[in-house]
């Protein structure tokens, strides 16, 4: 594989919102993507974007893709990079794309001076799991993620 990483432009809404549902599928929740095109577009290449996408790139044919965004440690008083999702085709996994996906942003996070590169990963990925570790990423054990969405977060935020 001749792997290249490029940052996607708004030309890449529609390969993007293909990954975005290609990954929904893989992890039993196609039902749950509700953005369109033009949201990929509003909200990945806007002036006003706070997210960032890149492309994974085969030969100049796309096989994966990461999106990512700036979080915030007030404990090292640096930005981190937080990885949203990260997709690779089936038929170019196991071929580098997905590692070269996350040192590109590890490198990207170094150079521009963040703390941290984080992500999550559902815990019966299992395949996934084994990747991250196999390079000396580690879950983290003492944090619970919660969330807030759909009319349970407008119904608190009204309260």
């Amino acid at each position: 594989m001749t792997l290249f990483i490029r940052p996607a432009t708004a030309n890449d809404a529609i390969l993007v919102h293909q990954f975005i549902t290609e990954l929904a599928i893989y992890e039993k929740a196609e039902d749950e993507v509700e953005a369109s095109v033009d949201d990929i577009k509003r909200s990945l290449f806007s002036e006003t974007a706070t997210a960032h996408c890149v492309i994974c790139e085969d030969d100049e044919m796309p096989v994966g893709f990461a999106v990512f965004f700036y979080n915030y440690s007030t404990w090292q008083g640096k930005n981190g990079v937080y990885l949203e999702d990260l997709y690779v085709t089936p038929d170019a996994r196991g071929k580098g794309a997905g590692k070269a996906l996350l040192k590109y942003l590890a490198k990207h996070a170094v150079d521009n001076n963040c703390g941290r590169f984080e992500w999550s990963v559902l815990d019966w990925n299992k395949p996934a799991i084994d990747f991250y570790e196999s390079f000396g990423a580690k879950a983290k054990d003492e944090w619970l993620g919660y969330r807030l969405s759909g009319k349970e977060l407008i119904a608190f935020a009204k309260n």
